[in-house]
């Protein structure tokens, strides 16, 4: 498990379906040693703060395997690390082995896995289509959101250290493919409200879903 890329960017402004939008969702890689801190990376920044970043999604970590599926699929599109709008392009650490509340020690600081990302239409715009947002769903290719657990630096090429949480935590895919469920059953939403490690948007959502099947 490694560190492949980090990747920071701030909000700029594009042009959209003939609207102005401001957005974060261009991610660069950067050399050397970076700061982790707060709520962010040194040089990082959310555009939309009530849909993006705050405690439990800090930081965005998307499995590097995935890009060669992308690579066939949106073949002639340039995909550097970060286009997915990560901030950490990882390897080892796939949705279906990661689980929520799991521990990474990247570098000095250490992170807590807390939710899979859902695609907003961003996505779209960074990749000027916006059936790209339905695509990024379909394929279960997430990534996860990272809360800060510890302060520290990191740096491409750092080695991953993953402490798993409790055997009976959901993993990410897991927890994706609940969210997703037209009819989601009522002891799987109760284990996901359980959660410890669960985001709390996520964990409202499953709380919301389990209280409608009793009205």
């Amino acid at each position: 498990m490694e560190l492949i890329s980090v990747n920071v960017g701030g909000p700029r402004e594009v042009e959209w379906h003939g609207r102005r939008v401001r957005t974060s969702i261009w991610k660069a890689p950067v050399a050397g040693r970076v700061r982790v801190e707060g709520v962010n990376l040194a040089g990082d920044r959310q555009s939309d703060l009530s849909v993006h970043g705050g405690p439990d999604k800090a930081v965005y970590a998307y499995p590097s395997e995935h890009y060669a599926h992308w690579r066939r699929e949106i073949a002639g599109f340039d995909l550097p690390w970060g286009v997915f709008g990560e901030n950490l392009t990882v390897t080892g650490l796939l949705e279906t082995a990661v689980r929520i509340g799991d521990h990474l020690q990247i570098g000095s600081a250490e992170f807590r896995v807390t939710q899979p990302r859902l695609p907003c239409f961003k996505l779209g715009i960074r990749f000027n289509h916006d059936a790209m947002v339905q695509q990024f769903f379909e394929s279960g290719r997430t990534g996860f959101y990272l809360a800060i657990v510890r302060e520290g630096e990191v740096g491409q090429g750092d080695a991953i250290t993953h402490t798993p949480a409790d055997a009976d935590s959901g993993t990410v895919a897991d927890l994706f493919a609940l969210y997703g469920d037209k009819a989601p059953d009522r002891n799987r939403l109760a284990r996901a409200v359980a959660l410890p490690g669960l985001s709390e948007s996520w964990r409202d959502h499953f709380l919301q879903q389990l209280e409608s099947l009793d009205l």
